[in-house]
């Protein structure tokens, strides 16, 4: 291969994993949007539209558990669309998860409340909640893998980082949406119709990933394993046969940061507003502050993945969350805005940092 040819190639390499790097963090961006918007609207309008018949305790409760439905249907989602990852391609299930997500979405956007429909209404909205918990288990581990997958040598850390980039982004997107509405309708607007419009925005968000993902190659390794015909007839046992230890512990790990971010950004707006009486649009404003921490410490921390490795980084970051636990009572039930926005702050720069 003469330079010419070399020079060519490169650039389209370059140009390549750029766009897959793009492809990877615009889905997770989407799909975290979808998600999260579910999570805002629990904390402020979910029990009493579809739980009415209930004290504002138990309303809270019930939007909260079909909240967590999503949580339990994120585990089949990553199996399902892991299995098909490895028999058909990676591209292709990346197209299915987004599909399946962007529908459940914008089908609550439309649901009837509880005062049309009855016992439906809360039927339905678990049913699309667990929708949502499906799409999103596909889609995180497979834009992950398909960022990896093309990463230069050296370098899987950074690319690593693009789709963990999307949700403080989808994230920022949601809180905005739903802040947007917050100064331009009343409670009561808000309340009768407002809440659906992000939920139904989420088409336009949905059919621009579409596009993007329908750009996009199969990657090496995978075009790799079919041109030599031996793409994995299990994936799910070979995983557990060779991998089972790091799974296990990955897995551990998420726990500790999926609490800190939900205790951070959910539980905390629906105890800032509800208990603490600070306005919404404020509260709302203050997570847009504090999740600027967690995208900036996402790329940060793949920097340092690539430099130290990625064990010292999730120890660090990892014992820091654990005990910024600690911080919740003297900042969070201070009431006071400025020590509740540092706490917020904290805890999600250090999700981001656990999670690149």
């Amino acid at each position: 291969m003469n330079d010419h040819a070399t020079t060519r190639f490169a650039r389209i390499m370059d140009f390549s994993t750029t766009r897959i790097a793009f492809a990877s963090f615009i889905g997770t961006a989407i799909e975290f949007y979808d998600f999260y918007i579910y999570g805002l609207a629990v904390a402020m309008v979910i029990g009493p539209l579809f739980f009415p018949n209930s004290d504002p305790a138990v309303q809270a409760l019930n939007a909260f558990l079909t909240f967590g439905i999503a949580f339990v249907a994120r585990p089949f989602g990553a199996l399902l669309f892991g299995h098909f990852g490895d028999r058909i391609g990676r591209k292709a299930t990346l197209v299915a998860s987004l599909l399946v997500m962007g529908i459940s979405t914008i089908l609550i956007g439309v649901l009837p409340s509880y005062e049309m429909v009855g016992w439906v209404a809360p039927a339905l909205l678990c049913l699309l909640r667990f929708g949502q918990g499906i799409g999103l288990g596909g889609e995180w581990g497979g834009a992950a893998l398909l960022a990896a997958e093309y990463a230069p040598a050296g370098r899987r850390g950074w690319f690593g980082m693009f789709p963990q980039l999307g949700p403080p982004v989808g994230f920022l997107c949601a809180v905005g949406s739903f802040l947007l509405l917050a100064n331009l309708l009343d409670d009561a607007a808000f309340r009768d119709w407002g809440w659906r419009i992000p939920f139904l925005a989420s088409a336009v968000l949905v059919a621009v990933g579409l596009y993007v993902r329908l750009k996009l190659a199969e990657t090496p390794v995978f075009s790799k394993a079919i041109a030599a015909h031996q793409p994995v007839k299990l994936p799910l046992l070979q995983l557990f046969a060779h991998h089972a230890k790091p799974l296990i512990l990955g897995a551990l790990l998420m726990v500790v940061c999926y609490a800190l971010f939900y205790l951070t950004t959910v539980f905390s707006l629906s105890y800032g507003v509800a208990t603490l009486g600070i306005p919404r649009a404020q509260f709302l404003l203050m997570l847009c502050v504090a999740v600027l921490f967690m995208a900036a410490a996402t790329p940060l921390a793949a920097i340092a993945g690539d430099r130290y490795g990625r064990r010292p980084v999730l120890i660090v970051a990892g014992s820091a969350a654990l005990l910024s636990g600690f911080l919740m009572e003297p900042m969070l039930g201070s009431g006071s805005p400025a020590l509740i926005t540092a706490f917020l702050s904290i805890e999600l720069f250090l999700m981001g940092a656990t999670f690149a």
